[in-house]
């Protein structure tokens, strides 16, 4: 039987005084090319129903045949998603958790308490938990049995802070995310030599050593999707 995959999506829609955002189209297309053959996938996001994609993202990617393909055959999947408190029910039917990036998550899911719960809930049952780009917020506030952070002393990445100020975005966002990693994991946030190039970090959660797998950017979303498949053994 194929393993199971939770995949959550942003419910938030708007980046205050800028614009509309939501999740980042090539950070669920490659993961999900990647995955979509070897695992069973669910998508959820806070609200369920419909979880907005951020058009910048559309007009971005109109260059990669992967992105252009799953905008244009796959739209059930984000237009459908589960509500994430019904999936958490039943978190114990899945393998592995992965949250796809864009700015979305910084609005919403870095403070949604169920969320936070079930990376806890996966974590401590050395289930992988993954994210790219701002994904990795999702991890700020998650901690171990022993309360201590789970990203403590533990190597990560994430969307960086000069990544941020090239695409002019930074004075929007209510915190940079390089900087809050950097201090939660006691300096060791880590990222490409240039910026925009591919990072993906496979680390161990503390307090129970469960896979902690985190992608910087849009160019690290097919590493994402492959460090998931081989830490369930795939």
């Amino acid at each position: 039987m194929a393993p199971k995959v939770l995949v959550v999506l942003t419910s938030h829609d708007t980046m205050p005084g800028h614009g509309p955002t939501g999740w980042y189209l090539p950070e669920f297309a490659h993961p999900w090319e990647v995955l979509h053959k070897k695992t069973e996938l669910t998508i959820a996001s806070p609200k369920g129903g419909e979880s907005p994609l951020d058009p910048s993202s559309v007009a971005a990617t109109e260059a990669d045949p992967v992105s252009v393909s799953f905008l244009k055959e796959q739209t059930d999947l984000w237009k459908k998603t589960e509500k994430l408190s019904e999936v958490a029910k039943r978190a114990d039917e899945f393998d592995a958790i992965f949250y796809v990036g864009g700015h979305g998550p910084m609005f919403d899911l870095v403070n949604d308490t169920t969320s936070i719960a079930l990376i806890e809930t996966f974590a401590n049952a050395k289930k992988p938990v993954a994210a790219v780009c701002h994904g990795p917020c999702v991890f700020l506030k998650a901690k171990a049995s022993s309360g201590e952070s789970i990203l403590s002393g533990a190597e990560a990445t994430g969307f960086s802070n000069l990544e941020e100020d090239q695409m002019n975005l930074s004075q929007y966002m209510p915190f940079m995310l390089e900087t809050e990693l950097q201090k939660l994991t006691g300096g060791k946030y880590v990222k490409a030599a240039e910026p925009w190039g591919a990072k993906v970090v496979v680390a161990k959660a503390a307090g129970s050593g469960a896979p902690l797998i985190t992608g910087q950017n849009p160019a690290s979303a097919t590493g994402v999707g492959e460090a998931i498949l081989k830490a369930l053994g795939l």
